[in-house]
């Protein structure tokens, strides 16, 4: 008898091991995929948040352009100086006053929300009121880089512009040349593209 008990005691230890093991094994593996869960987004913050950082490099310098599409001169953006300021920076907001000709209406708010990216149009008029159409935007799209974020339009903002439903905001910051590259598309095609170039006053 005491050589059965001995026996059945011996195949639950190995059953119980090899249960032990798989279990150890699987574990390794959700480990592994928890992970690599984990750094992606970890990536695609960072990525966010060094766009972020790279703007704010352009705290309080001026950057003047012109736009690049359409090219016809019946647009209202044809032809006139653009200037955008990088006036405001905190830890969490930039503010961008967009300036075209002499409308001063426009400025650009990015702003970093639980680690994702924002950007808004706000538009006001001259005593500080904002237009009825105003604070469109929406949130990056997780795909970008330290130096380029795309943004499509955000339930808000398809609300307020039926025709924007489909409106991909992308800004470009570029470090070599020093130049910012706004670009507005809607249904996959161009609508709107804009390049600015840091200021040296002479």
């Amino acid at each position: 008898m005491c050589q059965i008990n001995y026996c059945f005691a011996t195949v639950i230890c190995e059953n119980i091991e090899e249960i032990l093991n798989k279990c150890i094994h699987n574990m390794k593996y959700a480990l592994i995929i928890i992970s690599l869960l984990f750094t992606t987004s970890l990536l695609a913050s960072s990525n966010e948040e060094r766009f972020f950082e790279n703007l704010k490099h352009y705290c309080g310098k001026t950057l003047h352009g012109k736009s690049t599409f359409p090219t016809d001169p019946s647009d209202s953006f044809h032809g006139k100086l653009l200037v955008m300021k990088v006036s405001k920076c905190t830890d969490k907001e930039i503010h961008i006053p967009f300036i075209v000709g002499e409308d001063k209406s426009r400025t650009w708010i990015l702003s970093l929300v639980k680690q994702e990216l924002l950007f808004k149009h706000d538009h006001r008029h001259e005593d500080g009121t904002p237009h009825e159409l105003t604070m469109y935007g929406g949130y990056s799209n997780g795909k970008g880089s330290a130096v380029s974020q795309s943004f499509p339009a955000d339930a808000e903002t398809k609300i307020m512009v039926p025709k924007g439903v489909t409106n991909v905001w992308t800004l470009t910051i570029d470090t070599e040349n020093n130049r910012f590259i706004y670009n507005l598309e809607r249904h996959a095609k161009p609508r709107f593209s804009a390049v600015l170039e840091l200021f040296q006053d002479k």
